[in-house]
């Protein structure tokens, strides 16, 4: 498994609450995950910061040979203790109030894994032929294209489109969304946060990935400047998982912030 993360506060955010994880477990598992923390000054990346330290640590000595529903199980056990975590610390100190954060981490072993999801960063599937938001944003607005009171095409220019309705570490109990996913050799598997997402088109995405003569390092800059590009006024995190047998130029493990 290819791997690789970016980062960038953006052009007008002066501190990145952004923060992504990857790396390739001992047990032959790898895991991923981006967290967009939201909450004022040092709030927002000190929620970010806990959820991603809470989720990895605890998954660090998964063992091997799980099944996706036990994949699924540690995964959700994982990202809840994380909820506690960020919550006990809202609670105790003033300067955190109110903190949270989105997450989105994805647990895969060879082509098979889980996803645990709560807020509005998101995955997708990405091939030649498609691409696939595997998530479903927990906003405001997707709310009310789901209810049919705005179009798609609204909601992206919508005054409310980055209030999110689900997310980590605001209450003292959340629901974490699991999603199974498979994969084949020739898809890409992009986890992002909505700096991204909402910047960049699923077809500037689709194009960029599937630039295969340039390097997953290579594609995964050129997503970060499209994303600048087109504005960049919040913090922009993208981390890149793709199966294949080309010669790793660009795995990385740990953190990008």
């Amino acid at each position: 498994m290819n791997m690789v993360q970016r980062s960038d506060v953006g052009r007008v955010r002066t501190v990145n609450e952004d923060l992504s994880w990857v790396q390739a477990l001992d047990s032959g598992v790898t895991l991923a995950i981006v967290a967009d923390g939201m909450g004022g000054h040092q709030a927002g990346d000190t929620a970010s910061r806990l959820a991603v330290e809470t989720v990895s640590q605890q998954l660090l000595s998964l063992r091997s040979g799980l099944s996706a529903e036990e994949l699924g199980d540690a995964l959700a056990a994982a990202i809840l203790r994380a909820n506690r975590v960020i919550y006990e610390l809202a609670s105790q100190d003033r300067k955190y109030h109110n903190m949270g954060t989105t997450i989105v981490a994805v647990l895969l072993d060879g082509l098979k894994g889980m996803i645990g999801h709560i807020g509005d960063s998101r995955v997708y599937k990405i091939n030649e032929d498609v691409i696939e938001q595997l998530t479903e944003d927990h906003s405001l607005v997707n709310e009310l294209v789901k209810k049919g009171q705005i179009s798609s095409e609204e909601a992206q220019h919508h005054p409310m489109k980055n209030v999110v309705t689900r997310a980590l570490g605001t209450d003292p109990h959340v629901s974490v969304e699991l999603i199974p996913v498979a994969l084949t050799e020739h898809d890409t598997l992009m986890l992002c946060s909505d700096g991204l997402s909402n910047r960049v088109t699923e077809d500037e995405m689709k194009r960029t990935v599937n630039t295969v003569q340039d390097s997953l390092a290579a594609r995964a800059d050129q997503l970060l400047q499209l994303a600048l590009q087109a504005g960049g006024e919040d913090n922009i995190t993208v981390v890149l998982l793709e199966q294949t047998s080309r010669i790793n130029d660009s795995a990385v493990r740990g953190w990008a912030e």
